[in-house]
């Protein structure tokens, strides 16, 4: 089920994991299937026995008397409806438990991952005041389903109990009218008795089953999520692609009230360079997106080397993207193999080749174990602009047939957006190349220059044609290269 859920999270569009934190997808991924595994194992083994004791005890009662037998399966009517009151508030009450839990794992992924952030700020305090709520509620939760749940067996006493004295009443009755012998009355109570335990324990395991229900609900919301659009039948494979791009017309949003691309279009040609500038929110990531189909369109079509991105398979349209992103990523392990992660089949030689194109070779052989120097969780032991220039090489050793650069010199200090800078150049000579970036210093020899405002093109052209227009891009590079241009 574990590995079930883990690849289904692999299928899942972008978009889900933009509405769900981080640390409740792996708290159902961790704890709900553990609940779900634990308490099935046990319960099988409980309900096994119960259910052989159980027929033995009423093959064993209807031998001895049909009719105490039908006096003391009166009370197990009852025995259904205590358990189904009961195990409804308490799957309730689970599945909150579960979902609280989930928050929890959420704040402490949150937390530790910006630890230097919390203590920068000196907010400790309130990073621990933040878990104490959370984990109140989770106590408090937790101890209601509690309490609950053992309500259950207390009840299910003096329901025995009632039966016991039904039978004793029906066996009296019944030896008084010299129906039946005392000898067979005290064998049948003892056969009751061994009938109520089984029916006990069944109870009790349907009761705990419901933490493992609660569980089971939230692992098969996301079993139950859309899965990313499946490829069509009759799919193309884009192999060596030109690199040559178009966006007719093209629209995008989370939903139709609300785009953020509006009704874009324009034409990169084969290894041309295109860079997307605008303020924050504009949509310019999002034009990157979709165009690696992490998003599918709302309207219109893009086309690369003129057939519609959707009419290629996935898999091999994604194969063509050189990507780094703002947000560098890297794995636990080495260094080797993390920029392997753009070539799996790469060689130790390919590696170094793409680390010294990338200008990364000269500070990773600085380190104690160079290639084979362990990174921590998300290469923290590493400098912004050391992690920076490792996601560059690992873009480069895809040898991708369009490049995007999502602010990929944007958290570095000048030296190294100068190493980055040159190789850049080198690897973006006969690729088709987006380049998204804020320094306008990193865009001033692209192609073609787009602005984005609002989800649409306000202007397009090269450097010193933008500047002239003295626009939207003037007051930018203005802005920022006022000293310069006075």
């Amino acid at each position: 089920l574990r590995g079930g859920l883990f690849g289904k999270l692999q299928k899942l569009p972008i978009s889900f994991f933009d509405t769900h934190t981080h640390g409740d997808i792996m708290s159902r991924l961790t704890n709900d299937i553990e609940e779900i595994s634990s308490t099935v194992s046990q319960s099988m083994v409980q309900l096994m026995s119960g259910a052989i004791m159980l027929a033995g005890s009423v093959v064993m009662m209807l031998l001895l008397s049909p009719i105490l037998t039908l006096a003391s399966v009166i009370t197990v009517p009852l025995v259904f409806l205590l358990t189904r009151t009961i195990a409804k508030k308490t799957k309730v009450l689970f599945k909150s438990q579960q979902e609280e839990l989930g928050k929890l794992n959420g704040h402490i992924e949150e937390t530790i991952s910006g630890i230097n952030i919390v203590k920068a700020f000196n907010h400790e305090n309130k990073a621990i005041e933040e878990f104490s709520d959370i984990n109140l509620k989770l106590s408090k939760v937790g101890i209601k389903a509690q309490i609950w749940s053992g309500f259950l067996m207390p009840m299910m006493n003096v329901i025995n109990n009632i039966g016991f004295a039904v039978v004793a009443a029906v066996g009296g009755v019944l030896a008084v009218k010299g129906n039946i012998s005392v000898g067979v009355i005290a064998s049948f109570l003892n056969y009751s008795r061994q009938f109520s335990r089984p029916l006990n324990d069944m109870a009790n395991v349907f009761n705990t089953l419901q933490s493992a229900v609660a569980g089971a609900e939230r692992v098969f919301e996301i079993i139950d999520e859309k899965e990313e659009s499946h490829d069509a039948h009759d799919a193309k494979e884009l192999s060596n692609p030109r690199g040559h791009v178009v966006f007719e017309n093209v629209s995008f949003g989370y939903n139709k009230d609300n785009l953020i691309i509006k009704n874009i279009s324009f034409d990169v040609k084969e290894g041309s360079t295109i860079a997307l500038v605008g303020p924050t929110g504009a949509g310019k990531t999002t034009i990157v997106n979709l165009l690696t189909r992490f998003y599918d369109v709302s309207d219109g079509r893009i086309l690369i080397d003129g057939e519609d991105i959707r009419n290629y398979s996935r898999d091999s349209l994604r194969q063509c993207f050189g990507i780094v992103l703002q947000d560098t990523y890297l794995f636990s392990g080495t260094i080797k193999e993390n920029i392997r992660y753009g070539k799996l089949d790469a060689t130790d030689e390919e590696i170094m080749n793409a680390a010294v194109m990338a200008n990364a070779d000269v500070f990773i052989r600085r380190l104690p174990k160079g290639y084979d120097t362990v990174l921590s969780e998300s290469g923290s032991n590493l400098s912004q602009g050391q992690r920076q220039l490792l996601a560059i090489a690992r873009a480069i050793l895809s040898n991708p047939s369009i490049l995007i650069l999502d602010e990929a010199t944007s958290n570095v200090d000048t030296r190294t957006e100068l190493h980055i800078q040159e190789a850049m150049i080198k690897l973006m000579e006969g690729r088709t190349s987006f380049i998204i970036a804020h320094r306008l210093s990193t865009i001033r020899h692209a192609d073609t220059i787009m602005v984005i405002d609002d989800g649409r093109i306000k202007e397009k052209g090269n450097h010193d044609s933008l500047i002239s227009q003295k626009g939207i891009y003037y007051g930018m590079y203005y802005s920022q290269f006022k000293n310069i241009v006075e």
